[in-house]
Order: C-alpha cells, then structure tokens, then sequence
C-alpha cells in the first residue's frame, strides 16, 4: 500500500497523471490482472524522474511498463507504482544512420516511419506488438534477427531519478529475450537505433511480408499476451505444445490459441488464474512427453489472490 504521504507527493509531481487503485486489466494485453497501487504515466523525463525519487524517499517498488504485452498480471493485483511510458513517443533520424527512439514508441509508429524514409534495417520488428521499452527489455526479434543486434546504446535513468545516462553495446548484454547489465530498478528512456538506407517500396514489400507471416501463423484477432514460453534450444515451445495434444484446451476464459500453440487467448472473461492454469498444464505436460522444461517468455508480476 503507498501511504497518504507518498499519494500527495505523486499527485504534486504528476497531476492527473497518476491514478490510485488502477485495473491492470486496461493496461495489459490479455485483458486480464488485479489492480495496482498507482499507475503513473510521466509526460517527459522530469516528470519520470520525480516519480522515481518519490518512490525511492518511500521505498515503494516501481514496475516499468510499456503496452502491456509479455505481461501477466496476477489477479490480486500489484504493490507499488506502475510506470507507463506511452507519453515518451519521440522518434528522431539522427547522423550515421541511426534513430534516436524514445521508450513508448510503438512498432505500428517506428514501423511507418521507417518507410516514409526508406530506411531498413528495423522491418524485423514489423508487427511485433508492445512499445520500444519494451522490445529493448525482452529483447524481441524473430528467429534471424533480434533487437540487441540494431542498438548502439540506451539512454538509462537511474532508480531514484537522480541521473541520465547513455550506455554504450559494448556495456549492455543481451540475451535470448532478455536484457542485462543495467542496474536494478533503472528505466530505459530511450535508445539509439542502427538503420540502413533503402528505399520506400524495397522497406514497405519487407514490411508487408512480415506482417503476412504473422497474420498467417499467429492469433492476432483476441487478447493475448504474445509468446508465453521461450523456445528451447533446437525447438520451438510451439511445436512441442501443440504435439503433447495440447491446442484447444480451455480453462475458465482462456485458451491454448489453435492457431499456435505458444500463445494463450483471453477468449473473454478469463483471469490470470486460468492463464496460469493453462501455463502450467502446458509446462507439465511437455515436461512429461519430452523431459524439456518450458521457460515463460510473458513476465508474471502481482500477487495471487
């Protein structure tokens, strides 16, 4: 719980952009999660670092978030300050080929504007749901090309506000879905991006076949949270569902997708009960045919009611 004096100070630093007792469930994109003590959406960098300090002077846990995806909420909601970054949406060509991309980018915004420019290089990422934040944090891609491989640095404040800093490659490590080497409790703000010229149809046919393989092959049409499992080694977590009979199977609102196997649907009405549920039923059950341990891809933050 935040206290009525950590409540006065986030509201004199943000205004209304702070909401107590907010519903996961309108933040994330499997519709699904209990509420969290405060949502706070910073217009820019100051607002960002004042929240930061008030969070660090009352030792109140902060959670970054971008657009919700990868993300599970548990039902009984969570402690603390969540961060959205959606406001921080400026994307700038900067010299030597590169983009300086603000956290809440989204892909749909970044995707767009590549092709206006006929730069390439980014089209991996057409398609891939979330926010810049977040494609840096789980470090998104598909199988040929991950986001690791385009960043030149990040742009890092620290966990009580106090510093901005740029991090070069060389200091950053990332891993399959996943980013290391920054300080805990320290939020991306931005990052500079490798681009490549092109040209504006050459950037829009690659973006177009993108978005076809996804359309093809992934259950775009419900609420989902993306991959819920990494892909083990030499396999796909996918492939192993959907052979241990597992494509289709419900439980309360939430279903193995049939179109892939890797990603769960809020077919309406589901709780991060059934979702679990279905996590673990998955887990189990390739545990048994394979001897392989699926690994959640989705970060699963809150508290069990």
């Amino acid at each position: 719980m935040i206290g009525a004096a950590a409540r006065r100070e986030l509201l004199d630093a943000l205004g209304d952009g702070v909401r107590f007792d907010y519903p996961m469930s309108r933040c994330t994109s499997l519709r699904v999660g209990g509420p969290a003590d405060a949502l706070a959406t910073p217009a820019d960098r100051e607002e960002l670092a004042r929240t930061l300090a008030v969070c660090a002077a009352h030792r109140i846990p902060h959670l970054t978030l971008g657009s919700g995806f990868n993300t599970l909420v548990l039902d009984g909601g969570l402690d603390g300050v969540v961060i959205q970054l959606s406001k921080l949406r400026r994307l700038e060509e900067r010299p030597g080929r590169t983009l300086r991309v603000e956290a809440g980018v989204s892909h749909n915004q970044l995707t767009k504007f590549c092709i206006a420019r006929g730069l390439g290089g980014l089209t991996y990422g057409a398609g891939i749901p979330g926010t810049i934040g977040g494609w840096l944090a789980m470090n998104a891609g598909i199988p040929a090309r991950e986001t690791g491989e385009v960043v030149r640095e990040v742009e890092v404040m620290s966990p009580t506000g106090e510093r901005l800093s740029h991090v070069g490659c060389d200091r950053l490590r990332f891993v399959y879905r996943g980013l290391r080497g920054l300080a805990p409790g320290s939020v991306v703000v931005s990052a500079l991006l490798e681009v490549a010229l092109s040209t504006r149809a050459e950037v829009q046919a690659e973006v177009d076949a993108q978005l076809a393989r996804r359309a093809a092959t992934q259950p775009l049409d419900v609420p989902s949270c993306g991959s819920v499992f990494k892909n083990p080694r030499g396999d796909f977590a996918g492939r192993l569902i959907e052979a241990a009979g597992l494509k289709g199977l419900t439980v309360g609102g939430a279903r193995i997708s049939e179109v892939h196997a890797n990603f769960i649907a809020n077919l309406g009405g589901a709780s991060a009960r059934d979702v679990l549920a279905l996590i673990d039923k998955a887990r189990s059950a390739v545990h048994e045919a394979t001897g392989i341990h699926l690994v959640p891809e989705v970060r699963i933050v809150g508290r069990k009611t």
